[in-house]
């Protein structure tokens, strides 16, 4: 695009977004989105500790019909 690569268009879009929305709303943004990060991270974990579990089960069940 224009012979831009993705760090220049990053800092427009970043420049930009101060000049409408102020630096306060930019770093406010920023942390919602870590923490939106983070939770997503959380629960992402617990999803493939329930699986294991059931993965686990399902092999205990299976070997004690044997």
């Amino acid at each position: 695009m224009f012979g831009l690569g993705l760090p220049e268009i990053i800092i427009i879009v970043l420049i930009l977004g101060i000049l409408f929305f102020g630096s306060k709303k930019i770093t406010d943004f920023a942390r919602s989105i870590g923490r939106a990060s983070g939770e997503f991270k959380k629960g992402k974990k617990e999803i493939e500790e329930e699986l294991k579990l059931g993965e686990k089960e399902a092999d205990s069940d299976k070997n004690s019909k044997s």
